[in-house]
Protein backbone atom coordinates (compact mmCIF):
# COMPACT_ATOMS: atom_id res chain seq x y z
CA UNK A 1 0.00 0.00 0.00
CA UNK A 2 1.38 3.81 -0.80
CA UNK A 3 2.05 5.40 1.57
CA UNK A 4 1.50 9.53 2.49
CA UNK A 5 5.49 9.86 2.03
CA UNK A 6 5.00 9.09 -1.64
CA UNK A 7 1.60 10.41 -2.61
CA UNK A 8 0.15 13.72 -2.80
CA UNK A 9 -3.73 14.91 -2.92
CA UNK A 10 -3.92 16.77 -6.27
CA UNK A 11 -6.36 19.07 -5.60
CA UNK A 12 -3.83 22.27 -5.51
CA UNK A 13 -2.92 21.22 -8.91
CA UNK A 14 -6.38 20.99 -10.28
CA UNK A 15 -6.77 24.38 -9.11
CA UNK A 16 -9.45 23.53 -7.04
CA UNK A 17 -10.35 26.77 -4.15
CA UNK A 18 -9.42 26.14 -0.77
CA UNK A 19 -12.99 26.90 0.54
CA UNK A 20 -14.11 24.19 -1.64
CA UNK A 21 -11.38 21.42 -0.17
CA UNK A 22 -12.75 22.82 3.20
CA UNK A 23 -16.24 21.72 2.65
CA UNK A 24 -15.33 18.43 0.79
CA UNK A 25 -15.08 16.66 4.09
CA UNK A 26 -18.40 17.12 4.95
CA UNK A 27 -19.86 16.14 1.92
CA UNK A 28 -18.15 13.33 2.45
CA UNK A 29 -19.65 12.20 6.29
CA UNK A 30 -22.93 13.35 4.70
CA UNK A 31 -22.32 10.61 1.41
CA UNK A 32 -21.36 8.26 4.07
CA UNK A 33 -24.20 8.02 6.08
CA UNK A 34 -25.77 7.79 3.28
CA UNK A 35 -23.97 4.78 1.53
CA UNK A 36 -24.35 3.06 4.90
CA UNK A 37 -28.22 3.31 4.89
CA UNK A 38 -28.02 1.89 1.33
CA UNK A 39 -29.02 5.19 0.18
CA UNK A 40 -28.35 4.84 -4.01
CA UNK A 41 -29.07 8.86 -5.61
CA UNK A 42 -28.76 11.90 -3.48
CA UNK A 43 -30.33 15.13 -4.61
CA UNK A 44 -28.26 18.56 -4.33
CA UNK A 45 -30.79 19.90 -1.92
CA UNK A 46 -31.04 17.09 -0.03
CA UNK A 47 -26.87 16.33 0.52
CA UNK A 48 -26.55 20.15 0.51
CA UNK A 49 -29.15 20.71 3.93
CA UNK A 50 -27.00 17.34 4.88
CA UNK A 51 -23.99 18.70 5.19
CA UNK A 52 -24.87 22.33 5.86
CA UNK A 53 -24.43 24.24 3.02
CA UNK A 54 -26.69 26.09 0.57
CA UNK A 55 -27.74 23.64 -2.87
CA UNK A 56 -26.12 26.07 -5.36
CA UNK A 57 -22.71 26.22 -3.35
CA UNK A 58 -22.41 22.45 -3.81
CA UNK A 59 -23.29 22.35 -7.34
CA UNK A 60 -20.05 24.93 -7.72
CA UNK A 61 -18.09 22.55 -5.24
CA UNK A 62 -18.67 19.69 -7.51
CA UNK A 63 -18.21 20.86 -10.74
CA UNK A 64 -14.44 21.71 -9.39
CA UNK A 65 -14.35 17.32 -9.43
CA UNK A 66 -15.94 17.35 -12.76
CA UNK A 67 -18.71 15.91 -11.00
CA UNK A 68 -22.62 16.66 -12.41
CA UNK A 69 -25.48 15.05 -11.33
CA UNK A 70 -28.30 13.88 -13.33
CA UNK A 71 -31.66 15.98 -14.38
CA UNK A 72 -34.56 14.48 -12.22
CA UNK A 73 -32.03 11.34 -10.58
CA UNK A 74 -29.25 13.33 -8.89
CA UNK A 75 -25.87 12.53 -7.80
CA UNK A 76 -24.72 8.69 -7.46
CA UNK A 77 -23.87 8.18 -4.08
CA UNK A 78 -21.25 5.79 -4.05
CA UNK A 79 -19.54 7.55 -7.31
CA UNK A 80 -19.24 11.01 -4.46
CA UNK A 81 -18.16 8.81 -2.11
CA UNK A 82 -15.08 7.68 -4.57
CA UNK A 83 -14.47 10.62 -6.06
CA UNK A 84 -14.48 12.84 -3.04
CA UNK A 85 -12.34 9.90 -1.34
CA UNK A 86 -9.60 10.21 -3.91
CA UNK A 87 -9.23 13.72 -4.21
CA UNK A 88 -8.82 14.30 -0.29
CA UNK A 89 -6.31 11.53 -0.71
CA UNK A 90 -8.34 8.94 1.12
CA UNK A 91 -7.70 5.98 -0.80
CA UNK A 92 -4.73 5.40 0.65
CA UNK A 93 -2.46 4.99 3.80
CA UNK A 94 -1.75 8.06 5.65
CA UNK A 95 0.78 6.94 8.68
CA UNK A 96 -0.13 9.64 11.74
CA UNK A 97 2.38 10.05 14.56
CA UNK A 98 0.89 11.86 17.79
CA UNK A 99 3.19 14.31 19.96
CA UNK A 100 2.16 14.33 23.68
CA UNK A 101 0.34 11.53 25.33
CA UNK A 102 -1.36 13.69 28.31
CA UNK A 103 -5.49 13.42 28.21
CA UNK A 104 -5.96 14.96 24.83
CA UNK A 105 -3.29 12.95 23.23
CA UNK A 106 -4.46 9.56 24.66
CA UNK A 107 -8.33 10.54 23.34
CA UNK A 108 -7.24 11.33 20.13
CA UNK A 109 -5.05 7.92 19.80
CA UNK A 110 -8.19 5.98 21.13
CA UNK A 111 -10.50 7.68 17.89
CA UNK A 112 -11.48 5.48 16.21
CA UNK A 113 -12.43 7.65 13.13
CA UNK A 114 -8.82 7.65 12.35
CA UNK A 115 -8.35 4.04 10.56
CA UNK A 116 -11.76 4.13 9.10
CA UNK A 117 -10.96 7.17 7.29
CA UNK A 118 -7.49 6.47 5.82
CA UNK A 119 -5.01 7.50 8.72
CA UNK A 120 -3.26 5.08 10.53
CA UNK A 121 -1.56 6.31 14.18
CA UNK A 122 1.95 5.28 13.49
CA UNK A 123 3.50 6.03 16.47
CA UNK A 124 2.62 7.84 20.08
CA UNK A 125 5.40 10.13 21.28
CA UNK A 126 5.91 11.57 24.57
CA UNK A 127 8.62 12.93 26.40
CA UNK A 128 7.73 11.71 29.99
CA UNK A 129 10.09 8.30 30.66
CA UNK A 130 7.42 6.92 32.45
CA UNK A 131 5.16 6.62 29.82
CA UNK A 132 7.93 4.99 27.49
CA UNK A 133 6.57 1.44 26.74
CA UNK A 134 3.05 2.44 28.41
CA UNK A 135 0.23 0.92 26.23
CA UNK A 136 -2.36 3.67 24.94
CA UNK A 137 -5.25 2.44 22.81
CA UNK A 138 -3.50 -0.62 22.28
CA UNK A 139 -0.31 1.33 20.97
CA UNK A 140 3.20 1.36 22.90
CA UNK A 141 4.13 5.17 23.76
CA UNK A 142 7.97 5.82 22.49
CA UNK A 143 10.61 8.08 23.68
CA UNK A 144 10.74 11.90 21.85
CA UNK A 145 14.54 10.88 21.56
CA UNK A 146 13.54 8.73 18.88
CA UNK A 147 10.79 10.88 16.88
CA UNK A 148 13.23 11.67 13.94
CA UNK A 149 14.01 7.46 13.38
CA UNK A 150 10.43 6.97 13.56
CA UNK A 151 9.14 8.99 11.17
CA UNK A 152 12.12 8.45 8.64
CA UNK A 153 11.18 4.21 8.91
CA UNK A 154 7.62 4.75 9.15
CA UNK A 155 7.47 7.03 6.09
CA UNK A 156 5.46 10.06 8.32
CA UNK A 157 4.24 12.73 6.37
CA UNK A 158 1.35 14.22 9.40
CA UNK A 159 2.23 14.68 12.69
CA UNK A 160 -0.20 15.87 15.57
CA UNK A 161 1.06 17.84 18.22
CA UNK A 162 -0.97 17.92 22.02
CA UNK A 163 1.59 18.74 24.06
CA UNK A 164 1.39 22.44 26.01
CA UNK A 165 2.26 25.12 24.23
CA UNK A 166 5.68 26.27 25.33
CA UNK A 167 7.07 23.02 24.00
CA UNK A 168 4.90 22.85 20.67
CA UNK A 169 7.20 25.00 18.63
CA UNK A 170 10.68 22.76 19.21
CA UNK A 171 8.03 19.46 18.67
CA UNK A 172 7.32 21.12 15.35
CA UNK A 173 10.95 22.39 14.32
CA UNK A 174 11.45 18.60 14.94
CA UNK A 175 8.75 17.34 12.81
CA UNK A 176 9.91 19.59 10.31
CA UNK A 177 13.39 19.12 10.16
CA UNK A 178 12.60 15.26 10.11
CA UNK A 179 10.32 15.69 6.38
CA UNK A 180 6.88 16.02 7.95
CA UNK A 181 4.77 18.18 5.41
CA UNK A 182 1.75 18.53 7.40
CA UNK A 183 1.17 19.48 10.87
CA UNK A 184 -2.29 19.25 13.23
CA UNK A 185 -1.48 21.62 15.89
CA UNK A 186 -3.67 21.27 19.55
CA UNK A 187 -1.34 23.20 21.34
CA UNK A 188 -2.67 26.53 22.58
CA UNK A 189 -0.09 28.45 20.49
CA UNK A 190 0.54 29.75 16.98
CA UNK A 191 3.23 27.93 15.33
CA UNK A 192 6.04 29.09 12.58
CA UNK A 193 6.78 26.73 9.86
CA UNK A 194 8.41 27.44 6.25
CA UNK A 195 6.97 27.32 2.92
CA UNK A 196 5.47 23.88 2.05
CA UNK A 197 4.63 22.83 5.38
CA UNK A 198 0.67 23.22 6.29
CA UNK A 199 -0.64 23.58 9.46
CA UNK A 200 -4.16 23.03 10.49
CA UNK A 201 -4.86 24.58 14.01
CA UNK A 202 -7.71 23.11 16.27
CA UNK A 203 -8.17 25.21 19.54
CA UNK A 204 -11.21 24.66 21.45
CA UNK A 205 -10.87 27.62 24.06
CA UNK A 206 -11.29 29.84 21.18
CA UNK A 207 -13.83 27.97 19.88
CA UNK A 208 -15.81 27.93 23.33
CA UNK A 209 -14.84 32.29 23.16
CA UNK A 210 -16.84 32.63 19.88
CA UNK A 211 -19.93 31.04 21.07
CA UNK A 212 -19.74 33.05 23.89
CA UNK A 213 -19.84 36.26 22.23
CA UNK A 214 -22.77 35.12 20.38
CA UNK A 215 -24.22 33.71 23.55
CA UNK A 216 -23.44 37.20 24.87
CA UNK A 217 -25.01 38.96 21.59
CA UNK A 218 -28.16 37.05 21.76
CA UNK A 219 -28.82 37.99 25.51
CA UNK A 220 -28.45 41.49 24.67
CA UNK A 221 -30.79 41.26 21.52
CA UNK A 222 -33.26 39.89 24.13
CA UNK A 223 -32.64 42.50 26.57
CA UNK A 224 -33.31 44.99 23.81
CA UNK A 225 -36.19 43.54 23.06
CA UNK A 226 -37.45 43.24 26.48
CA UNK A 227 -36.82 47.02 27.45
CA UNK A 228 -38.02 48.13 23.77
CA UNK A 229 -41.84 50.12 24.18
CA UNK A 230 -44.70 48.78 23.43
CA UNK A 231 -45.85 50.25 19.82
CA UNK A 232 -49.60 50.21 21.22
CA UNK A 233 -48.73 52.62 24.11
CA UNK A 234 -49.95 55.61 24.67
CA UNK A 235 -46.96 57.77 25.06
CA UNK A 236 -46.30 61.33 24.81
CA UNK A 237 -44.76 62.55 21.39
CA UNK A 238 -43.50 65.88 22.92
CA UNK A 239 -41.37 64.04 25.35
CA UNK A 240 -39.76 61.07 22.96
CA UNK A 241 -39.92 63.37 19.97
CA UNK A 242 -36.58 65.51 19.03
CA UNK A 243 -37.87 69.29 18.64
CA UNK A 244 -38.03 70.19 14.77
CA UNK A 245 -35.52 72.87 13.38
CA UNK A 246 -36.76 76.11 12.33
CA UNK A 247 -36.54 76.85 8.73
CA UNK A 248 -34.28 79.15 6.78
CA UNK A 249 -36.72 81.73 6.71
CA UNK A 250 -36.98 83.59 9.74
CA UNK A 251 -35.37 81.45 12.00
CA UNK A 252 -32.43 79.15 12.98
CA UNK A 253 -31.12 75.64 13.99
CA UNK A 254 -28.70 75.73 16.18
CA UNK A 255 -25.83 77.67 18.27
CA UNK A 256 -22.80 78.00 16.95
CA UNK A 257 -19.70 80.19 17.88
CA UNK A 258 -20.35 83.50 16.61
CA UNK A 259 -24.39 82.84 16.57
CA UNK A 260 -27.01 80.96 14.88
CA UNK A 261 -25.79 78.99 12.33
CA UNK A 262 -28.98 77.93 9.97
CA UNK A 263 -30.43 74.51 9.87
CA UNK A 264 -30.79 74.49 5.75
CA UNK A 265 -27.56 76.70 4.26
CA UNK A 266 -28.52 78.73 1.38
CA UNK A 267 -27.44 77.23 -1.83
Amino acid sequence: MATGRTHRPATRSRGIPEATVARLPLYLRALTALSERSVPTVSSEELAAAAGVNSAKLRKDFSYLGSYGTRGVGYDVEYLVYQISRELGLTQDWPVVIVGIGNLGAALAGYGGFASRGFRVAALIDADPAMTGKPVAGIPVQHSDDLEKIIHEDGVSIGVIATPAGVAQQVCDRLVAAGVTSILNFAPTVLSVPDGVDVRKVDLSIELQILAFHEQRKAGEETSAEDAPDAGADTDASAVAPPAPRGAAGGTGRKGPDGDVPAVMPA
